[in-house]
């Protein structure tokens, strides 16, 4: 079993950065796949970037490539999302999912979300 808080969502203006956090709690943390997901209102949940159990491979939406940047600590059982140059259309609530397939970029691969931290972006 896998819990997951997120934390570090807020209010930001456009072109400015956020850096969300994510605390998992279980031993078997490091062997996740975790990844980040965004829902928006009105709007289906989506993909937003995944990282493997090893840290060394990442993947992301092409909406967000070269703008956020996933990374973890399994030795803290962290996972991290910076997000820079945030957009108006970034505006959602982000969650934290973990899971066993790669690159686990559909709702169905996900096994634990955590509850999601809003994130508003001003134009």
């Amino acid at each position: 079993q896998v819990q997951l808080v997120e934390s570090g969502g807020g209010l930001v203006q456009a072109g400015g950065s956020l850096r969300l956090s994510c605390a998992a709690s279980g031993r078997t943390f490091m062997w996740y796949t975790m990844g980040w997901f965004r829902q928006a209102p009105e709007k289906e949940r989506e993909f937003v970037a995944a990282i493997r159990w090893s840290g060394g491979t990442t993947y992301y939406a092409d909406s967000v490539k070269g703008r956020i940047t996933i990374s973890r600590d399994n030795a803290r059982n962290t996972v991290y999302l910076q997000m820079n140059s945030l957009k108006p259309e970034d505006t959602a609530a982000y969650f934290c999912a973990a899971g066993s397939d790669w690159p686990m970029t559909g709702n169905q691969f996900v096994k634990y979300w955590g509850q999601g931290t809003q994130v508003t972006v001003s134009s």
